[in-house]
């Protein structure tokens, strides 16, 4: 029993906060019969509770003497210490997502994580780097880091159609992080009514939130830990004159930007070339940095700060040698039979008429009609038997769209010969939704989608509006399917035999010692590849050789035909659709053919980077096939010469910059004329003149320039820091010998059992219930603990093993670790109050010494729950009551000793010093030493970041202000002068005020952002030491 009066300052009293010992900081009297006390508890948390005298029976003063018994069990407090080591293991490990996560990060990648986004917070950034240099890597670096560090539980990311899938496979299968992909399904089912409420994870696609305004609207009431936007160069917004355009996607962006604190932009393709527009997207990330049209000579800006790009050709691997070897391009011409050369010109001529029939639909009937037709040529150019399947099927679903129109026609007394109402109607319950940009469709759609997407518009869309047009139509769609077949069975295949010599006769194909290199074809058609299928097993003899993958191959079987093409070396030959061929990572092959070439020029770069990128270690090989005597293929023959000559001034670059060169008229709109008016004089002029002119060597350094305006450079210095870092970061983690000593020992404990399997692998067919329902109460974690795991380990290198099942690698932030730790630490963390003593084996002498762990945190100042920085360190103190910084985890070496060292100890343990306020001394070493070193490392770089904002906002706002107040001044000249200006002096007056409440506004956020406060230290585990004696 503790009488109220008795309750003094620096007393600690048990029964305040249940059976918790807290320290008193302030006592205040209310009459005689009640005190407010304030408090803080063992993790340095401040309270206040109001006592009666009631309560005085249940409250007892718990320091008399000195605080430890250091009678713990040394065994039992070694194991509780290290399960709270391990549950703050982001604490100690600075570069924790690298060495939990099942990749292998390059210099680049670690320099842009851990040093140029990291430290930003809150963070507004572009991450800008060139294909193929792994920024889906760089994102789940981030995303694993902050999740760990306690900054991130609510993850957004927004990416394009073409790639959510691939974001889900890679977060999970490289980071164990588990996100789901958005879905109208999946709203209409929540029972919350707000599936962004409910999923903490979640992966959007662009165009289904950007053209959806009711799922924008249930966005919009969401809140974010960070957001992050793939290709985000979509989210474009442009000036006409004095009013910007901005697009649906640039209006999404805005909203993100909105309800997120971490908002980060990755794109390789920041700047269009229009700095007005490049300085709008910023606006993204702060709408006062980057206010109002850029006007030129007054809005320089430095975006260093805030963006960060590096190029292929200067990234370098930890040994100093270039990241990326050398790329090279050829075009394979071949000339057509005269069987195939016929059935070109009657098909071409086909398509072309119906396009000019299309020119007098509505825009999208239009749209539709024009892409069918377009998709016909690119089959015609594929091969005879995708030509002949697609006039086949077209043929087919206009016939019976005929025959439905004509009975709709009947019941609707329509007159025969004029039904383009009823046919209307149908095409209008048909309508397929295409995406505003034709170039873009195939990024914005699903692999599968786009080719359901295809088939379906490619078979029904068509410019007759009439019964006898659609029935004149299905005549001559009948003719060209019989020429069709006739050339499919004439097996005379100009194409197929140009890709036969390829395979046979050309070196590169094989390697020093005759056996085959593994090689990726690349079709757009599902009908060419399984022709193309069946042709290359029967030329190699081997149908177990090829392999393939197209948009309707389901993720297992893709997965497992990737896992096949790297590591059976049986299988040499990959042949993919386009659509699939986003996210196939395949660098083990170095070789490539572009059987059918994308009218979309980023697509080259793209394909070309399935095989070059990070990994890659040959000269890669690409083959271009065309048939130049034809329209599309003379435009193609003159874009690869033009390549070919632009290739020794600028070397590779050439394909980082293709996309960008046909910025003004795209390659599709070349290609389509070509078709359409191919023989004309003018059109051929045009385009050598489009070509030439988006090639030009000076255009395309221009590009480059344009590029390299934030471009960063990792010379030898660089790298070293990088790898000095990365050192330090190796030594202070911690290491998977200690994680796995520590689980075996405790799974164990807790009645579970582990098996050997292959080296450094282990199966555990049971997992504890206990374990099981401590995953379910404490529930941080999005994947469950499961009953079983086939393959488990400790070290990245062993997660596969070819043949083997893939391991589940356990490591601090791993569920069923997770969960085994939180158990052991609710079990030992009384042991870790008591105290234990520990002997150090290797030192010889007999002075004791006392360890502290001690808690530091630095808070921002306007809202003292976010966390700016944490930090946990060793104080060691000897009997003369000297203090020093003892590393970063100085027990691991320390042995409990049995009982017969206990007696011999027995004596140092009585020791007066050891009743001293060591706690005092420790906090007071950490208050000297170590918090004003963390404070001021925080808080320089927070300020230096808020003041290059600050320098920013204020040049750009100042500068509209007063652009807006001499305009102000001139319109109100113009109307005392009696004359009517087409804005009136208020209104410019009003944006003044209007700029410059921002402006003050901006400046106390950036105020704000520099304030930090440093928290008192604390010991944590309440009052725990470990004694180092011999």
């Amino acid at each position: 029993m503790l009488k109220l009066e008795d309750i003094k300052k620096d007393a600690q009293v048990r029964g305040i906060q249940a059976e918790e010992i807290v320290r008193v900081v302030q006592v205040e009297p209310i009459g005689d019969a009640a005190i407010t006390v304030y408090y803080k508890d063992s993790q340095g948390n401040l309270g206040e509770q109001m006592l009666f005298r009631s309560d005085e029976a249940r409250l007892e003063l718990a320091t008399i003497g000195r605080p430890w018994a250091f009678d713990a069990p040394g065994a039992e407090f070694k194991l509780g210490l290290e399960a709270y080591r391990i549950s703050q293991a982001a604490l100690f490990d600075p570069m924790m997502a690298v060495h939990t996560s099942n990749v292998e990060p390059l210099p680049h990648q670690i320099s842009a994580v851990y040093e140029a986004m990291l430290p930003k917070q809150p963070l507004r950034f572009v991450l800008a780097d060139d294909p193929g240099s792994g920024k889906t890597i760089m994102a789940g670096l981030l995303i694993r880091e902050l999740i760990m560090r306690g900054d991130a539980k609510r993850i957004l990311i927004v990416s394009p159609g073409s790639l959510t899938e691939q974001w889900q496979d890679e977060l999970l299968e490289k980071f164990g992080v588990t996100f789901d992909i958005f879905s109208r399904e999946k709203q209409e089912q929540c029972a919350s009514g707000n599936y962004f409420d409910e999923a903490d994870q979640l992966i959007c696609r662009l165009d289904q939130l950007s053209r959806n305004e009711e799922f924008q609207e249930k966005l919009k009431n969401t809140e974010w830990d960070i957001i992050i936007v793939d290709e985000a160069h979509k989210l474009s917004a442009s000036y006409f004159g004095s009013k910007i355009n901005k697009t649906k996607r640039f209006q999404l962006g805005e909203m993100l930007g909105s309800i997120t604190r971490h908002f980060l932009l990755m794109t390789a393709t920041p700047h269009n070339g229009k700095e007005e527009d490049f300085q709008t997207w910023l606006s993204l990330l702060d709408g006062d940095r980057f206010y109002g049209k850029f006007r030129e000579g007054a809005h320089k800006v430095d975006v260093s700060d805030m963006m960060r790009r590096m190029v292929k050709e200067e990234l370098l691997k930890f040994d100093g040698t270039p990241l990326f070897p050398e790329r090279r391009a050829y075009t394979a011409n071949y000339e057509l039979s005269p069987m195939e050369a016929s059935l070109y010109e009657q098909v071409t001529t086909y398509v072309r008429e119906e396009m000019n029939r299309a020119d007098n639909l509505d825009s999208k009937k239009k749209n539709n009609v024009g892409f069918a037709l377009t998709m016909l040529q690119r089959r015609l150019a594929s091969s005879p038997e995708a030509i002949y399947q697609s006039l086949k099927r077209r043929r087919k679903r206009l016939e019976d769209r005929l025959e439905e129109t004509k009975l709709m026609a009947r019941g609707q007394a329509v007159k025969k010969d004029s039904v383009a109402e009823t046919l209307g109607e149908y095409n209008l319950k048909k309508q397929i939704d295409l995406p505003d940009n034709f170039d873009e469709i195939d990024e914005d759609l699903s692999a599968e989608e786009y080719e359901i997407l295809s088939e379906q518009v490619v078979d029904q869309a068509s410019a007759s509006e009439t019964i006898p047009e659609l029935e004149a139509e299905i005549l001559i769609l009948k003719d060209l399917e019989d020429q069709a077949l006739k050339v499919v069975q004439s097996g005379n295949d100009k194409k197929w035999e140009e890709l036969s010599y390829l395979l046979q006769d050309k070196p590169e194909m094989l390697t020093t010692s005759g056996a085959r290199r593994k090689l990726i074809i690349f079709t757009e058609h599902k009908d060419t590849l399984n022709y193309l299928a069946k042709r290359v097993s029967d030329l190699l003899g081997n149908e177990n050789a090829v392999r393939t993958i197209y948009g309707g191959t389901n993720r297992d079987e893709r997965r497992k035909v990737q896992e096949e093409f790297r590591n059976d070396p049986e299988v040499i030959i990959l042949i993919a659709t386009d659509a699939a061929g986003e996210g196939v990572n395949l660098q083990n092959a170095n070789l490539m053919v572009n059987y059918d070439l994308p009218w979309n020029p980023n697509r080259l770069e793209q394909r070309f980077g399935r095989i070059h990128r990070i990994g890659q270690t040959e000269v890669c090989h690409l083959w271009n096939i065309v048939a130049s005597e034809t329209r599309e293929g003379e435009v193609f023959k003159k874009l690869f010469d033009k390549i070919e000559i632009e290739k020794e001034a600028l070397g590779g670059k050439v394909f980082d910059v293709l996309g960008e060169a046909f910025d003004n008229v795209s390659l599709k709109d070349l290609l389509v004329d070509a078709i359409r008016y191919g023989e004309a004089p003018e059109t051929r002029a045009k385009m050598n003149e489009v070509i030439d002119s988006a090639l030009d060597a000076e255009h395309l350094k221009e590009i480059l320039r344009r590029n390299a305006l934030v471009e960063q450079h990792m010379g030898l210095e660089e790298l070293y820091a990088v790898k000095a870092e990365m050192e330090k970061a190796e030594a202070r983690k911690l290491q998977p010998y200690f994680i796995r000593a520590f689980f075996t020992e405790t799974f164990q404990t807790l009645g579970g059992e582990m098996r050997n399997r292959e080296p450094g692998r282990f199966e555990i067919r049971h997992v504890p219930a206990a374990i099981r329902e401590r995953d379910r109460i404490i529930g941080e974690t999005r994947t469950p603990v499961l009953r079983k795991y086939e393959r488990i380990c400790f070290e990245k290198n062993h997660v596969r093993q070819q043949g083997k099942p893939m391991a589940d690698m356990i490591h601090p932030m791993h569920p069923l670790m997770h969960a085994v730790t939180d158990l052991i630490l609710e079990a030992h963390r009384p042991k870790l109050k008591q105290g234990a003593v520990l002997v150090d084996p290797n030192d010889d002498g007999l002075d004791p010494k006392v360890l502290f762990m001690v808690n530091h945190t630095v808070r921002e100042g306007d809202n003292s729950a976010n966390i700016a920085s944490r930090r946990l360190q060793f104080i060691e103190i000897d009997e003369k009551g000297n203090a020093i910084n003892a590393g970063w985890a100085p027990h691991l070496d320390l042995q409990p000793i049995d009982d017969y060292d206990h007696k011999i100890v027995g004596d140092i343990l009585n020791a007066n010093w050891l009743n001293n306020s060591l706690e005092e001394l420790a906090l007071k070493y950490a208050s000297h030493k170590l918090v004003p070193e963390h404070y001021s490392e925080v808080k320089e770089r927070r300020e230096r970041q808020a003041n290059k904002t600050l320098a920013a906002v204020n040049e750009r706002l100042v500068k509209e202000i007063n652009y807006w107040s001499d305009r102000y001044i001139k319109l109100q000249d113009d109307v005392n002068a009696g004359k009517q200006p087409r804005m009136q002096p208020e209104m410019a007056r009003r944006r003044v005020d209007e700029l410059t409440a921002r402006l003050e506004q901006r400046k106390a956020e950036l105020g704000a952002l520099k304030n930090v406060v440093s928290s008192t230290p604390v010991v944590m585990g309440e009052h725990w030491s470990s004694l180092k004696a011999c």
